[in-house]
């Protein structure tokens, strides 16, 4: 029998399950965390209890899933690496999905992507379809939330445009630069969860924020909060990914994979529903603009160094 007051967060220890599980504890609820690394050292102690993915063994799966009311999964990867492909995340959540209806799981609280679709011809907005049609079939009820650029303590896009723009005043950008970008708050998403768990119909919602940029803005205003007068350089997506590359290498990370550079020129980062999270992106840069890029943060590190989640 399920327990109202335990929920299962994949990733507890990243960045949005990390928010989510900090609202959740808040509210006195009961947390038990799935992930790559129970053993990693985080800032919740006792309050977290935490179990492997067990995604190739079902039936442990299963069992540290009984007696959750909810599950909030943020699992997914931003890139294929170390064999962990799409298609294999894609039945990893399967398992994952089927694991919570068998442990009797009443509800899923799901992080996905604007504009996914499973004729996309980029694997990840594929893929992240592909899961959402998981989860509308099965015996669960659900909400989805489909954030894009997603900004705060840890939100590694935004912060490292601040970090090249504090090292040089000229800033390469793919194309035009004149696609668009919508910037959601992690702590509104993170309460977005919350609350829409406690609901009982079927939801499916842009999360994104209150203030839609071209990406020629969104460098500007950025470069502008951490004092920097910027300079655009407009290069075709194929030289600007062979410098990301470079500096790739220069960081020992992926700075941006091509499927993301052509979802951001095809306009996927932006919705056509009514904003729904509150915080402003050049607020919330004006009160944190002495410390946003002064450190690199690396995608390989804090998430492939610890397991895969949104």
């Amino acid at each position: 029998m399920a327990d109202a007051d335990l929920n299962v967060v994949t990733g507890a220890f990243g960045y949005t399950g990390r928010h989510i599980t900090r609202r959740l504890l808040v509210r006195g609820k009961r947390v038990k965390t799935l992930t790559g690394h129970p053993d990693r050292p985080h800032e919740f102690g006792q309050r977290v209890t935490a179990v492997p993915y067990n995604f190739d063994n079902p039936k442990a799966l299963t069992e540290s899933l009984k007696g959750a009311s909810v599950l909030f999964n943020t699992y997914w990867i931003r890139f294929s690496l170390k064999g962990l492909t799409f298609s294999k995340a894609v039945e990893n959540s399967r398992t994952l999905i089927k694991a919570a209806e068998n442990a009797g799981v009443r509800r899923i609280i799901h992080v996905s992507i604007t504009n996914p679709s499973v004729d996309s011809p980029f694997p990840y907005y594929r893929g992240k379809a592909e899961v959402e049609k998981i989860i509308t079939q099965s015996k669960m009820s659900y909400v989805i939330l489909r954030p894009n650029v997603l900004f705060g303590d840890e939100g590694i896009l935004i912060n490292n445009i601040a970090w090249l723009l504090r090292r040089s005043p000229i800033f390469a950008v793919p194309g035009s630069g004149e696609y668009k970008v919508q910037p959601m708050f992690v702590q509104d998403l993170a309460d977005m969860a919350v609350n829409l768990a406690e609901r009982d119909e079927n939801i499916v919602l842009d999360a994104v924020g209150p203030e839609i940029y071209t990406f020629n803005d969104l460098v500007k205003m950025i470069g502008e909060k951490v004092g920097t007068k910027v300079s655009l350089v407009h290069i075709s997506p194929e030289i600007f990914l062979k410098l990301a590359n470079i500096i790739g290498k220069l960081v020992g990370d992926v700075i941006l994979t091509k499927e993301e550079v052509e979802g951001l020129i095809a306009d996927l980062l932006v919705s056509n529903q009514p904003p729904t999270g509150w915080t402003a992106l050049s607020e919330w840069l004006s009160e944190n603009n002495t410390w946003i890029g002064k450190q690199y943060m690396s995608e390989i590190k804090k998430h492939y160094s610890q397991s895969s989640q949104h």
